[in-house]
């Protein structure tokens, strides 16, 4: 027999969902590329048990206790993702400390905002949804066991009812204030630099104050532009820095300096702010891809620099070119 199945859970009308979905599914792994499994498994479950929806919750309610039970299966038995704020303390700007190289499925991943952020609707929707990708607030988040953070997830950032949090998680309206309480005592008590923090929506003129001293290696220039104490880290390698000082004289070292001479192209927004990929000079001609950059600001400068080395998968994904003549 033919697969039947109700309009509202055919697949034009549940690809509608696919974007808070993937949203929803980021913040619970860490991973765009893990999110992007998560939801696709998503909406096989879904189409091949829509004739037996028989309506009793919204279809959107339904995918996301879906999504919820693929999320929480994926977790089970597996290392939290992180940034290197979160494996060790900050190291001295010294080469020799660079740090192991740790594999792709240890460190929280960048996703590109058109990816889970709405390309229209209500303002303070979007910024909201922007505010709730950054990497310190997805990071921050994966230190919460599971079901604590889809409970985050669920009433503080979708805004579900606490009913409707407790349905999608097949638990009770008091289980579900209990683990928000636990969570939110969670997060206030993990250390400043891996707790999210209040950041700029808009950064261009910072930005690009950023670049023209980068590109100059200006490291004067660059030390401006930073917070005293600053943190900069470099995915997937465990090293980071605080401070401005540190990180300037990180930069100068001889394995940083072979940046001197790169070359910017805006990245579009990632992880709610604008991007940047850098391509350095490649001995070869031309210019190679060495970072997709990350970076927070806040009061006019930067508080959080990201480097994420790693760029092959990222760059693609991005529609960024594979190098620069």
């Amino acid at each position: 027999m033919a697969h039947v199945a109700p309009a509202e859970v055919s697949p034009d009308a549940l690809e509608q969902y696919r974007r808070e979905l993937t949203g929803y599914c980021y913040r619970m792994l860490g991973s765009g590329f893990e999110a992007d499994d998560a939801v696709q498994e998503t909406m096989l479950r879904a189409w091949k048990a829509a004739d037996g929806f028989e309506g009793r919750s919204s279809v959107r309610s339904w995918l996301y206790r879906i999504a919820t039970n693929i999320c929480l299966d994926m977790l089970r038995s597996r290392q939290r993702r992180a940034l290197p704020m979160d494996l060790g303390p900050a190291s001295p700007p010294v080469e020799a400390l660079f740090g192991d190289l740790h594999p792709d499925e240890v460190w929280i991943s960048p996703i590109g905002d058109a990816r889970v952020v709405p390309d229209h609707g209500d303002p303070a929707e979007i910024a909201v949804a922007r505010e709730t990708i950054r990497l310190a607030f997805v990071t921050a988040l994966q230190h919460l066991p599971a079901r604590q953070r889809a409970t985050l997830i669920l009433c503080e950032v979708l805004r579900m009812p606490a009913a409707e949090a407790a349905s999608t998680l097949g638990t009770s309206v008091a289980a579900v204030n209990s683990a928000l309480q636990r969570a939110r005592a969670t997060l206030a008590a993990l250390p400043e630099e891996q707790r999210p923090a209040a950041v700029e929506a808009d950064q261009a003129d910072l930005l690009a104050r950023y670049v023209d001293a980068f590109e100059r290696f200006d490291m004067n220039g660059l030390l401006a532009l930073l917070h005293q104490d600053a943190v900069m880290s470099m995915p997937p390698y465990t090293l980071w820095l605080r401070g401005a000082e540190n990180i300037c004289r990180w930069m100068v070292l001889p394995g940083p300096s072979l940046c001197k001479g790169s070359v910017f192209v805006p990245a579009g927004y990632v992880n709610g702010v604008p991007a940047l990929a850098q391509y350095k000079p490649d001995p070869a001609g031309g210019f190679a891809p060495w970072s997709l950059q990350v970076h927070e600001a806040s009061g006019g400068r930067f508080s959080r620099l990201t480097y994420f080395l790693d760029t092959e998968r990222v760059f693609a994904e991005l529609g960024l070119a594979p190098r620069l003549p």
